[in-house]
């Protein structure tokens, strides 16, 4: 952020900077020049930090190893920030000035920005780079920010995804016509492309008909939302806003909580689902597994179709691989990476196409930092973590906590409980230390499922538990035991 008199800015600005000396502290200069040197502050608002960078490779590489890390500093400075997002500069720079390749999109970025009606205003992502300021934009119910990068045309389909890319281009192109498949649920294990259809929709449908009112949202920020209008006692005003919008997608639908709000929710979905609007909503499980919802949202959702994105077979792989291949050797032309490798890097890494794309990250650093060939021996060493993933992936968070109580007979509530003797808390440190070492889920995430604790609570349990399992062999077998126990 450039230097500014607006004392909202500022503080902003002198936020930033506190956040950056922690990061620095805490990694050390040489990590932190790294990967955070050119990490840019844009705007803090509407709970979300934007950062954005001036190449993809750096956004994926803090994505992948320090989100979890950049919002934990960010919340120590500012504890109404639910999440921290990051985007490209220069790619979000060619998307405003060009007209997007693909043939449906007949109008550019900066023109489909707007989403929902009238009275709606737009995300922290797009008051960056619309050129206009938040005092131009009308007020209401503005989205969570939206990937320019995430639309049709850059979705790369597969036998794993063909069904779901298909119904999803649907919904997009029959906003004019009659309603499908609604509401529409997509589930899949994170990293599958669930985030990129639901934003691809809402670009799509804008460029149709930039009059059609779209609003795109993670659970998250609408729990959010509506717990500030119930508190600002603007949420009669809210509910007025979201029942006139043609497409609500909602992202992220296992985090939808609290009994108030999973009320308004479905009160909202049957409203909108009554008057032929169109629902989208994506989960990591299908809706008769979200255990967290209320039975009356759960019976609406199961009534819809229900689509689920597969792992990614190797064909579906190595075209990712090679679109990423063509991408980065764009931007670095003395890029060479063997059609083998990437062929044993395809057929090694079948989780998700975030893992693949991990994958290659790292085949990018090592390119980078090391010279000569890469044997087969160093290439097994940097996927190993990926191909390890495999099988955590299937590890659901309420199977661990089931266990776990089982294990050292308590309950489940027990678990999710403020007890805090030291019957309970032991087994509750080791659940979430499990959770985070076997589930992709993030500090935060686990945190919610652990009856609503906070993310540092995690962390504490999480080094916790590693220290004890170094010093106490007794325990790090238990440990152990139980990781068996929950793969069977």
């Amino acid at each position: 952020m450039a230097v500014t008199n607006d004392p909202k800015k500022k503080k902003s600005q002198d936020k930033w900077l506190r956040v950056r000396a922690q990061l620095e502290a805490r990694l050390g200069s040489d990590v932190f020049n790294s990967w955070f040197g050119r990490l840019k502050l844009v705007s803090t608002d509407g709970g979300i930090a934007l950062h954005s960078v001036p190449t993809v490779f750096l956004k994926s590489w803090i994505n992948s190893h320090y989100r979890d890390l950049l919002l934990e500093v960010w919340q120590k400075e500012d504890s109404s920030l639910l999440r921290v997002d990051i985007s490209v500069r220069t790619a979000v720079r060619r998307n405003m000035i060009e007209k997007k390749p693909e043939a449906d999109a007949n109008t550019k970025p900066k023109d489909i920005n707007v989403f929902a009606k009238a009275g709606a205003g737009i995300t922290a992502r797009e008051h960056q780079f619309s050129g206009k300021s938040i005092r131009d934009q009308p007020q209401g119910f503005s989205g969570s920010p939206l990937d320019p990068s995430h639309t049709f045309a850059t979705f790369i389909e597969g036998q794993s995804n063909r069904m779901v890319h298909a119904a999803a281009r649907t919904v997009a192109d029959s906003m004019n016509n009659n309603v499908s498949f609604n509401p529409l649920i997509i589930h899949a294990n994170v990293g599958r492309g669930k985030t990129h259809l639901l934003q691809a929709i809402a670009w799509h449908a804008r460029s149709l008909d930039p009059k059609t009112k779209v609003l795109y949202l993670t659970a998250e920020y609408f729990m959010w939302r509506f717990a500030s209008a119930i508190r600002d006692k603007t949420a009669l005003t809210l509910k007025e806003s979201l029942r006139d919008i043609d497409i609500l997608l909602i992202d992220d639908m296992q985090f939808l909580q609290g009994k108030s709000i999973q009320a308004e929710f479905c009160h909202l979905l049957n409203d909108l689902i009554d008057s032929a609007k169109q629902v989208v909503v994506a989960a990591d499980r299908p809706p008769s597994e979200l255990e967290s919802l209320d039975d009356r949202v759960r019976s609406r959702l199961k009534g819809g179709v229900t689509l689920e994105i597969d792992a990614p077979d190797y064909e579906l792989r190595k075209e990712l691989l090679n679109a990423r291949y063509a991408a980065a050797q764009r931007e670095q032309p003395s890029l060479d990476i063997p059609e083998d490798i990437l062929h044993y890097v395809a057929r090694k890494v079948t989780t998700s196409g975030r893992d693949v794309e991990g994958a290659f990250n790292q085949l990018l650093v090592r390119h980078r930092f090391s010279e000569g060939p890469m044997s087969m021996e160093e290439l097994d060493k940097i996927l190993s973590h990926l191909i390890r993933s495999a099988d955590s992936r299937r590890v659901r968070i309420e199977d661990i906590q089931r266990i776990v109580a089982r294990q050292f007979n308590v309950s489940k509530n027990d678990l999710l409980s403020n007890r805090r003797t030291r019957m309970i808390v032991r087994p509750r440190q080791i659940a979430m230390y499990l959770a985070k070492v076997m589930t992709p889920r993030s500090l935060p995430e686990i945190g919610r499922r652990f009856g609503g604790r906070d993310h540092t609570t995690v962390l504490h349990a999480v080094r916790k538990i590693e220290e004890l399992a170094s010093q106490d062999q007794n325990l790090a077998h238990e440990v152990e035991l139980l990781k068996r126990l929950i793969m069977d």
